[in-house]
């Protein structure tokens, strides 16, 4: 078969795009971040200001979509993202093609740079209960070059972090390394754990250590220290997560971190089971006719504050609330019609009627 030549009879301006990218990351990327990368490269030839809610607008995603793209591109070391010091995004910095190659050196591009509007803060996946935070302890602000040395030159820390760097797709880093001995010394998760909680993360679209040691500080302070306590922690979140978006009738999208977050907190916090959950949200879906998070977390606050273990005690409470409501209700409009009436707005006459039954008597008689 004879080969095809590409050519092109217009002068319409054009934007390059890197050959590392097309040969060596667009095959494995997802589609969308690709769709999201070529956008950020027309951006740059723009003179428009831009900002995550007009390329969301444009690409007809939500601003998650457009972080999330971001940071996979950032993994890739395709671009670098830049914050100030609230940890805000306020800037994107597109790195040297070369720097996506295994083994190229980390030279930055001083041309490709373009401002970015506040990014919204992702919800800290880690309890919330004040008894929860005081068993996290506080984060050593790093670690000696020695310190690190001596870590990975224990044989089992070095096959930790060798695979730790295939689940990931890329070397770990000077801060990526010192995560990981924190994890190990300070929140006392062993080899295994670590290696099931990178597996886990890796398995559910989450390759950022920033995201692993969130879940990292979840354990520790549920005082999750093995394997098989982690299974059975994760398996009963996800029965959760997924009764709950079965409740709401959500199929065509996942949850985003703000969501999880309220579901953990009425299972971590409130300890309410998946019954008591999934009913506040069919009360949600009755009371809105959508699946409002925030609605079904109030429901749910309020029975906390009422003490509701099951659902007999929802139960009492709408027993209670009906005998409150229907009497004073009655009541009120029974005392606002007759007050309100023009015709009871006179002294009212009173008849003795056994009276007036005598005198119909006799005047018939006669």
């Amino acid at each position: 078969m004879r080969d095809i030549t590409l050519h092109i009879n217009n002068n319409t301006t054009a934007t390059c795009v890197p050959n590392v990218f097309i040969d060596d990351l667009m095959p494995d990327a997802n589609g969308e971040y690709v769709k999201i990368y070529l956008y950020l490269l027309r951006c740059m030839n723009s003179a428009e200001g831009f900002s995550m809610s007009k390329i969301a607008d444009r690409l007809d995603h939500t601003e998650k979509d457009i972080r999330r793209a971001l940071k996979y591109w950032e993994k890739k070391q395709v671009l670098k993202l830049e914050y100030d010091d609230n940890d805000q995004l306020v800037g994107i910095c597109f790195l040297d093609s070369s720097l996506a190659m295994p083994g190229s050196a980390p030279a930055v591009s001083t041309v490709l740079t373009a401002p970015v509007v506040t990014a919204v803060p992702e919800v800290p996946a880690v309890p919330a209960e004040a008894d929860a935070a005081q068993k996290i302890p506080a984060r050593h602000p790093s670690y000696t070059q020695d310190d690190l040395q001596q870590f990975q030159q224990h044989e089992a820390h070095r096959d930790l972090l060798y695979i730790i760097e295939r689940y990931i797709g890329h070397p770990l880093s000077y801060n990526d390394i010192e995560s990981i001995m924190y994890w190990h010394q300070t929140l006392d998760l062993s080899a295994d754990l670590i290696e099931y909680l990178v597996e886990s993360c890796v398995d559910n679209g989450h390759k950022s250590i920033r995201y692993m040691e969130k879940v990292a500080l979840n354990w520790h302070a549920s005082s999750i220290r093995t394997v098989s306590e982690a299974k059975q922690a994760t398996g009963a979140y996800s029965r959760t997560y997924f009764g709950v978006m079965k409740a709401f009738g959500i199929s065509n999208r996942n949850l985003i971190d703000y969501e999880r977050a309220l579901i953990d907190k009425w299972t971590n916090n409130y300890h309410f089971s998946l019954d008591i959950i999934s009913e506040a949200c069919k009360r949600t879906i009755q009371a809105t006719n959508q699946p409002s998070f925030q609605y079904a977390d109030s429901i749910l606050e309020n029975w906390y504050k009422n003490q509701v273990h099951q659902a007999e005690d929802i139960a009492m409470l709408d027993q209670i609330y009906r005998k409150n409501k229907v009497p004073a209700g009655r009541t009120a409009v029974s005392a606002k019609a007759v007050s309100g009436n023009r015709f009871n707005n006179f002294p009212q006459r009173s008849y003795n009627y056994d009276q007036l039954e005598k005198q119909l008597l006799n005047s018939s008689i006669q």
